[in-house]
């Protein structure tokens, strides 16, 4: 038996981002860090830039995404359409490098940097309502889970909900990540150091390629009629191959929908799939 974490339901970015970015600002907020000075700076490849941009605008806060080069149009458009100031930077992923430039660059322009990917308050978002709320939504139905699918990013939602399972269950934790050489929009290789991943316990971790990504979407599509996102369609495929390893109950975190992707989609549609 196995189920899905919906996560494109938040509203803002449609996606899992939304806890964290929420959990940053009012956090941020509560500190006085932003208090005084009214404007964001983060270094994003997607859902974090448009949750922030959204939650900006409510709290009425200038904010400047600052891209990796391979960023997809929609995104930026869609930055755009909420406002946000985009800059696009030369940098291929958001690795160490690019995070202390985004942070230099607030600090010159007296701007805030709530850096996503060595900010606690994104681990607290999921360790505290994220894994929370599958827990009571499994037991409403008598379930517990054995194993948990989800990407690894910021290593946010994966650390986060790892964290929580462990104390209480005898849980294993799966992570997916892009092989080596590959690109998937939301999830980035090991070698990026993903701040909290390497301070829980994660059984194994699965590599899948682009292609394999966009087939798990469409596969999902075609059959249960969701449109999912590319790591969503990345953790379907990293879990077909370990299915058997893990019998029981299974979660899947779906971070995100897949309408950010035709890009991505089009292109390998367009090769006759």
């Amino acid at each position: 038996m196995y189920f899905a974490k919906l996560e494109f339901f938040n509203p803002f970015s449609r996606s899992i981002k939304d806890r964290a970015v929420f959990n940053l600002i009012m956090k941020a907020m509560e500190r006085g860090d932003i208090n005084g000075t009214r404007r964001l700076f983060e270094a994003t490849s997607g859902n974090v830039g448009i949750a922030m941009a959204a939650m900006s605008n409510l709290f009425g806060i200038e904010f400047r995404a600052y891209l990796p080069k391979p960023t997809p149009n929609t995104t930026q458009t869609l930055l755009r359409v909420l406002g946000a100031e985009v800059v696009k930077t030369e940098f291929e992923t958001i690795d160490p490098k690019m995070i202390e430039f985004v942070k230099k660059e607030a600090e010159k322009a007296n701007a805030v940097n709530l850096n996503q990917f060595e900010n606690d308050d994104n681990f607290e978002a999921h360790y505290k309502y994220t894994a929370r709320e599958i827990d009571e939504q499994l037991k409403s139905i008598g379930q517990k889970p054995d194993v948990i699918v989800a990407g690894i990013g910021t290593s946010g939602h994966i650390a986060g909900i790892a964290k929580y399972f462990k104390e209480r269950y005898d849980t294993k934790i799966v992570g997916v990540v892009p092989a080596e050489g590959e690109k998937i929009p939301g999830i980035k290789r090991l070698e990026t150091k993903p701040k909290w991943f390497f301070k829980v316990e994660i059984d194994k971790v699965m590599e899948i390629t682009q292609r394999e990504a966009i087939e798990g979407s469409i596969q999902v599509a075609r059959r249960d009629g969701l449109l999912i996102g590319l790591s969503s369609g990345a953790v379907v495929k990293a879990f077909e191959r370990i299915r058997d390893k893990y019998p029981g109950t299974a979660v899947l975190i779906f971070p995100d929908d897949g309408f950010k992707y035709v890009e991505a989609f089009e292109r390998y549609l367009s090769e006759g799939r």
